[in-house]
Protein backbone atom coordinates (compact mmCIF):
# COMPACT_ATOMS: atom_id res chain seq x y z
CA UNK A 1 0.00 0.00 0.00
CA UNK A 2 2.74 2.44 0.99
CA UNK A 3 4.80 2.22 -2.54
CA UNK A 4 1.41 2.93 -4.73
CA UNK A 5 2.20 7.30 -5.98
CA UNK A 6 0.89 9.55 -3.75
CA UNK A 7 -1.59 10.43 -6.01
CA UNK A 8 -3.30 6.80 -5.54
CA UNK A 9 -3.07 6.53 -1.83
CA UNK A 10 -6.48 7.49 -0.40
CA UNK A 11 -6.44 9.61 2.47
CA UNK A 12 -7.90 7.00 4.74
CA UNK A 13 -5.31 4.85 3.70
CA UNK A 14 -2.69 7.77 4.73
CA UNK A 15 -4.67 8.06 8.16
CA UNK A 16 -4.81 4.28 9.08
CA UNK A 17 -0.73 4.46 8.17
CA UNK A 18 -0.06 7.82 10.34
CA UNK A 19 -1.70 6.52 12.81
CA UNK A 20 -0.85 3.09 12.55
CA UNK A 21 3.42 4.04 12.97
CA UNK A 22 4.05 3.93 9.35
CA UNK A 23 7.36 6.25 9.22
CA UNK A 24 7.02 5.83 5.33
CA UNK A 25 3.76 7.33 4.84
CA UNK A 26 4.14 9.69 7.62
CA UNK A 27 7.24 11.01 5.35
CA UNK A 28 4.83 11.01 2.10
CA UNK A 29 2.28 13.17 4.38
CA UNK A 30 4.49 15.84 5.37
CA UNK A 31 5.60 15.90 1.39
CA UNK A 32 2.14 16.75 0.95
CA UNK A 33 1.74 19.29 3.48
CA UNK A 34 4.64 21.10 2.27
CA UNK A 35 4.01 20.98 -1.01
CA UNK A 36 2.17 24.04 -2.72
CA UNK A 37 0.58 22.08 -5.42
CA UNK A 38 -3.40 22.59 -5.04
CA UNK A 39 -4.44 18.77 -5.01
CA UNK A 40 -1.75 17.90 -3.06
CA UNK A 41 -2.73 20.56 -0.81
CA UNK A 42 -6.57 19.70 -0.78
CA UNK A 43 -5.33 16.15 0.34
CA UNK A 44 -2.88 16.84 3.29
CA UNK A 45 -5.72 18.83 4.55
CA UNK A 46 -7.94 16.03 4.45
CA UNK A 47 -5.36 14.26 6.31
CA UNK A 48 -4.90 16.91 8.87
CA UNK A 49 -8.66 17.09 9.60
CA UNK A 50 -9.01 13.36 10.51
CA UNK A 51 -5.53 13.17 12.22
CA UNK A 52 -6.96 15.92 14.52
CA UNK A 53 -9.54 13.67 15.65
CA UNK A 54 -6.96 11.06 16.88
CA UNK A 55 -6.57 13.04 19.88
CA UNK A 56 -3.14 12.30 21.00
CA UNK A 57 -0.95 14.62 22.60
CA UNK A 58 2.79 15.27 22.40
CA UNK A 59 4.93 17.07 24.40
CA UNK A 60 6.41 19.82 21.96
CA UNK A 61 9.87 21.40 22.78
CA UNK A 62 11.48 24.33 21.02
CA UNK A 63 15.24 23.91 20.90
CA UNK A 64 16.97 27.29 19.77
CA UNK A 65 20.79 28.42 19.89
CA UNK A 66 23.53 30.71 18.65
CA UNK A 67 25.31 28.73 15.26
CA UNK A 68 27.59 26.63 17.61
CA UNK A 69 25.97 26.05 20.47
CA UNK A 70 25.83 22.25 19.81
CA UNK A 71 21.91 22.01 19.08
CA UNK A 72 22.20 18.73 16.91
CA UNK A 73 25.16 17.27 19.77
CA UNK A 74 22.41 18.26 22.70
CA UNK A 75 19.38 16.84 20.81
CA UNK A 76 21.21 13.79 20.08
CA UNK A 77 22.00 13.31 23.85
CA UNK A 78 18.37 14.20 25.21
CA UNK A 79 16.91 11.91 22.94
CA UNK A 80 18.87 9.27 24.21
CA UNK A 81 17.90 10.31 27.58
CA UNK A 82 14.28 9.59 26.44
CA UNK A 83 14.76 6.92 24.37
CA UNK A 84 15.37 5.93 27.86
CA UNK A 85 12.37 6.79 29.31
CA UNK A 86 10.43 4.71 27.22
CA UNK A 87 9.51 7.89 25.18
CA UNK A 88 9.31 7.87 21.26
CA UNK A 89 10.53 10.54 19.90
CA UNK A 90 10.34 12.61 16.35
CA UNK A 91 12.90 15.67 15.88
CA UNK A 92 11.86 18.48 12.99
CA UNK A 93 15.37 19.79 12.54
CA UNK A 94 15.04 22.90 10.64
CA UNK A 95 17.98 24.27 8.08
CA UNK A 96 18.35 27.35 6.78
CA UNK A 97 18.00 27.76 3.06
CA UNK A 98 20.62 29.93 0.81
CA UNK A 99 19.18 33.29 0.10
CA UNK A 100 20.45 32.54 -3.52
CA UNK A 101 19.91 29.04 -4.42
CA UNK A 102 16.89 28.08 -2.72
CA UNK A 103 18.75 25.37 -1.33
CA UNK A 104 19.52 24.01 1.81
CA UNK A 105 21.96 21.62 3.29
CA UNK A 106 19.99 19.62 5.72
CA UNK A 107 22.94 17.92 7.46
CA UNK A 108 21.21 17.23 11.39
CA UNK A 109 20.14 13.68 10.36
CA UNK A 110 23.73 12.85 9.51
CA UNK A 111 24.71 14.46 13.18
CA UNK A 112 22.08 12.63 14.80
CA UNK A 113 24.18 9.10 14.18
CA UNK A 114 23.42 7.06 17.19
CA UNK A 115 19.87 8.41 16.99
CA UNK A 116 19.00 8.30 13.51
CA UNK A 117 19.68 4.65 13.63
CA UNK A 118 16.65 4.07 16.70
CA UNK A 119 13.55 2.71 15.54
CA UNK A 120 11.60 4.69 18.44
CA UNK A 121 12.53 8.07 16.21
CA UNK A 122 11.93 9.95 13.55
CA UNK A 123 13.69 12.94 12.29
CA UNK A 124 13.08 14.97 9.51
CA UNK A 125 15.29 17.46 8.13
CA UNK A 126 12.95 20.48 6.61
CA UNK A 127 14.67 23.62 4.82
CA UNK A 128 13.40 26.85 6.26
CA UNK A 129 12.72 28.42 2.69
CA UNK A 130 13.86 31.69 3.76
CA UNK A 131 10.60 31.65 6.24
CA UNK A 132 11.73 34.09 9.01
CA UNK A 133 10.08 32.27 12.19
CA UNK A 134 13.18 30.33 12.42
CA UNK A 135 11.16 27.07 11.80
CA UNK A 136 9.67 26.23 7.98
CA UNK A 137 6.28 27.20 6.17
CA UNK A 138 4.38 24.08 7.43
CA UNK A 139 6.51 23.15 10.99
CA UNK A 140 3.05 23.55 12.65
CA UNK A 141 0.97 21.05 10.55
CA UNK A 142 3.99 18.67 11.06
CA UNK A 143 4.19 18.60 14.38
CA UNK A 144 0.20 17.38 14.61
CA UNK A 145 1.21 14.68 11.88
CA UNK A 146 3.65 13.37 14.46
CA UNK A 147 1.25 13.70 16.79
CA UNK A 148 -0.93 11.37 15.33
CA UNK A 149 1.93 9.18 14.40
CA UNK A 150 2.08 8.49 18.05
CA UNK A 151 5.27 10.24 18.81
CA UNK A 152 5.42 11.09 22.67
CA UNK A 153 7.93 14.50 22.29
CA UNK A 154 8.24 16.51 19.20
CA UNK A 155 11.21 18.68 19.05
CA UNK A 156 11.51 21.14 16.91
CA UNK A 157 15.36 22.60 16.48
CA UNK A 158 15.08 25.99 14.66
CA UNK A 159 18.13 27.70 13.01
CA UNK A 160 19.23 30.12 15.07
CA UNK A 161 18.69 33.01 17.53
CA UNK A 162 17.00 36.10 16.25
CA UNK A 163 14.21 38.28 16.43
CA UNK A 164 12.02 36.54 14.44
CA UNK A 165 12.37 33.32 15.91
CA UNK A 166 9.69 34.31 18.51
CA UNK A 167 7.44 32.51 16.18
CA UNK A 168 8.27 29.10 17.17
CA UNK A 169 6.76 30.15 20.26
CA UNK A 170 3.33 29.94 18.78
CA UNK A 171 3.31 25.74 17.85
CA UNK A 172 5.77 24.72 21.13
CA UNK A 173 5.39 24.18 24.96
CA UNK A 174 8.62 24.72 25.95
CA UNK A 175 11.55 26.63 24.59
CA UNK A 176 14.84 25.85 25.48
CA UNK A 177 17.79 28.00 24.61
CA UNK A 178 21.22 26.82 24.43
CA UNK A 179 24.41 28.88 24.73
CA UNK A 180 28.01 28.30 25.04
CA UNK A 181 30.10 29.01 28.15
CA UNK A 182 31.38 32.99 28.10
CA UNK A 183 28.55 34.15 25.95
CA UNK A 184 27.52 36.54 28.56
CA UNK A 185 28.11 39.69 26.47
CA UNK A 186 26.00 38.56 24.10
CA UNK A 187 23.15 39.17 26.81
CA UNK A 188 22.63 42.09 25.38
CA UNK A 189 21.78 41.80 22.36
CA UNK A 190 19.26 38.92 22.66
CA UNK A 191 17.46 38.80 25.93
CA UNK A 192 14.37 41.18 24.55
CA UNK A 193 13.96 38.74 21.74
CA UNK A 194 14.82 35.06 22.44
CA UNK A 195 15.63 35.06 26.22
CA UNK A 196 12.05 36.38 27.08
CA UNK A 197 10.07 33.51 25.55
CA UNK A 198 12.67 30.88 26.86
CA UNK A 199 11.21 28.86 29.58
CA UNK A 200 14.72 27.73 30.48
CA UNK A 201 18.18 27.81 29.51
CA UNK A 202 21.14 25.49 29.04
CA UNK A 203 24.44 26.15 28.98
CA UNK A 204 26.39 23.11 26.52
CA UNK A 205 29.81 22.07 26.43
CA UNK A 206 30.13 22.92 30.46
CA UNK A 207 33.09 20.52 30.16
CA UNK A 208 36.69 20.23 31.05
CA UNK A 209 38.41 23.90 30.99
CA UNK A 210 35.05 25.43 30.24
CA UNK A 211 33.57 24.45 33.38
CA UNK A 212 34.69 27.45 35.15
CA UNK A 213 33.86 29.84 32.81
CA UNK A 214 30.31 27.84 32.41
CA UNK A 215 29.23 28.79 36.08
CA UNK A 216 29.74 32.18 35.01
CA UNK A 217 27.89 32.19 32.42
CA UNK A 218 25.13 30.14 34.38
CA UNK A 219 24.95 33.18 36.97
CA UNK A 220 25.31 35.91 34.13
CA UNK A 221 21.61 34.03 32.85
CA UNK A 222 20.24 34.10 35.80
CA UNK A 223 20.57 37.56 36.82
CA UNK A 224 19.07 38.18 32.99
CA UNK A 225 15.98 36.08 33.68
CA UNK A 226 15.54 37.72 36.97
CA UNK A 227 14.83 40.97 35.27
CA UNK A 228 12.91 39.49 32.42
CA UNK A 229 8.97 39.83 32.46
CA UNK A 230 7.76 36.75 33.76
CA UNK A 231 6.40 34.55 31.14
CA UNK A 232 4.30 32.00 33.08
CA UNK A 233 3.25 32.86 36.34
CA UNK A 234 4.84 30.70 39.27
CA UNK A 235 7.25 29.12 36.78
CA UNK A 236 10.93 29.89 37.65
CA UNK A 237 12.81 29.49 34.69
CA UNK A 238 15.86 27.91 35.08
CA UNK A 239 19.95 27.85 34.06
CA UNK A 240 21.19 24.76 33.33
CA UNK A 241 24.90 23.05 32.90
CA UNK A 242 24.97 20.46 30.86
CA UNK A 243 27.96 18.61 28.25
CA UNK A 244 27.19 16.06 25.76
CA UNK A 245 30.43 14.67 25.98
CA UNK A 246 30.18 13.89 29.51
CA UNK A 247 26.34 13.32 29.71
CA UNK A 248 25.72 15.37 32.40
CA UNK A 249 22.69 17.57 32.98
CA UNK A 250 20.73 16.21 30.47
CA UNK A 251 18.97 14.09 32.60
CA UNK A 252 18.13 17.72 34.55
CA UNK A 253 17.03 19.14 31.46
CA UNK A 254 14.23 16.67 30.95
CA UNK A 255 13.23 16.90 34.18
CA UNK A 256 12.80 20.40 34.45
CA UNK A 257 10.66 20.10 31.33
CA UNK A 258 8.27 17.57 33.04
CA UNK A 259 8.16 19.96 35.80
CA UNK A 260 6.99 22.10 33.36
CA UNK A 261 4.04 20.74 31.89
CA UNK A 262 3.05 19.28 34.79
CA UNK A 263 2.66 22.95 36.44
CA UNK A 264 1.10 23.81 33.10
CA UNK A 265 -1.42 21.58 33.20
CA UNK A 266 -2.36 21.86 36.94
CA UNK A 267 -3.11 25.54 36.19
CA UNK A 268 -4.62 25.45 32.65
CA UNK A 269 -2.08 26.88 30.95
CA UNK A 270 -0.91 24.37 29.00
CA UNK A 271 -4.52 23.65 27.43
CA UNK A 272 -5.14 27.61 27.25
CA UNK A 273 -1.56 27.81 24.92
CA UNK A 274 -2.89 24.96 22.65
CA UNK A 275 -5.99 26.74 21.72
CA UNK A 276 -4.41 29.95 21.31
CA UNK A 277 -1.67 28.15 19.06
CA UNK A 278 -4.90 26.53 16.91
CA UNK A 279 -5.86 30.25 16.89
CA UNK A 280 -2.96 31.07 15.72
CA UNK A 281 -2.66 28.58 12.91
CA UNK A 282 -5.88 29.19 11.71
CA UNK A 283 -5.13 32.88 10.44
CA UNK A 284 -1.91 32.36 9.56
CA UNK A 285 -2.88 29.73 6.82
CA UNK A 286 -5.46 32.68 5.85
CA UNK A 287 -3.12 34.98 5.53
CA UNK A 288 -1.21 32.55 3.32
CA UNK A 289 -4.23 31.84 0.93
CA UNK A 290 -5.02 35.42 0.60
CA UNK A 291 -1.37 36.42 -0.40
CA UNK A 292 -1.04 33.33 -2.99
CA UNK A 293 -4.52 34.28 -4.32
CA UNK A 294 -3.85 37.89 -4.65
CA UNK A 295 -0.71 37.10 -6.84
CA UNK A 296 -2.17 34.17 -8.42
CA UNK A 297 -4.45 36.84 -10.41
CA UNK A 298 -3.81 37.77 -13.68
CA UNK A 299 -4.42 41.74 -13.25
CA UNK A 300 -1.98 41.90 -10.52
CA UNK A 301 0.24 39.17 -12.33
CA UNK A 302 0.29 41.50 -15.40
CA UNK A 303 0.84 44.89 -13.27
CA UNK A 304 3.36 43.92 -10.84
CA UNK A 305 6.35 43.78 -12.86
CA UNK A 306 5.58 47.29 -14.29
CA UNK A 307 4.86 48.71 -10.68
CA UNK A 308 8.02 46.99 -9.03
CA UNK A 309 10.11 48.72 -11.59
CA UNK A 310 9.03 52.18 -11.02
CA UNK A 311 9.03 51.72 -7.06
CA UNK A 312 12.72 50.67 -7.42
CA UNK A 313 13.23 53.50 -9.68
CA UNK A 314 11.80 55.98 -7.37
CA UNK A 315 8.62 56.87 -10.21
CA UNK A 316 6.62 55.57 -7.46
CA UNK A 317 6.41 55.14 -3.83
CA UNK A 318 6.18 51.72 -2.20
CA UNK A 319 2.69 52.89 -0.20
CA UNK A 320 1.31 54.19 -3.78
CA UNK A 321 2.63 51.20 -5.49
CA UNK A 322 1.17 48.75 -2.88
CA UNK A 323 -2.16 50.48 -3.62
CA UNK A 324 -1.83 50.25 -7.41
CA UNK A 325 -1.55 46.46 -7.15
CA UNK A 326 -4.94 46.56 -5.24
CA UNK A 327 -6.38 48.54 -7.03
CA UNK A 328 -5.42 46.07 -9.76
CA UNK A 329 -6.66 43.04 -7.97
CA UNK A 330 -10.12 44.76 -7.48
CA UNK A 331 -10.39 45.73 -11.25
CA UNK A 332 -9.92 42.38 -12.17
Amino acid sequence: MSHKPLHDLSVDEFVEGITGGNRHLLSRAITLVESNRPDHESKAHAILDRCLTAGRRSIRIGITGAPGAGKSTFIESFGLELLGHGLRVAVLAIDPSSTRSGGSILGDKARMEQLSTRHEVYIRPTASSGYLGGTSPRTHETILLCEAAGYDVVIVETVGVGQSEIVVNSMVDFILLLMLPGSGDELQGIKRGIMEIADAVAITKADGERTGIAQVSKSDFESALRLLPEKHPGWVRKVLLTSSVEGTGIAEVWRNIEQFVESMKASGQLERSRREQLRLLLYTIVEDRLKREFFGRPAVASARDSIERQVLSGAMSPFSGAMALLDAARDR
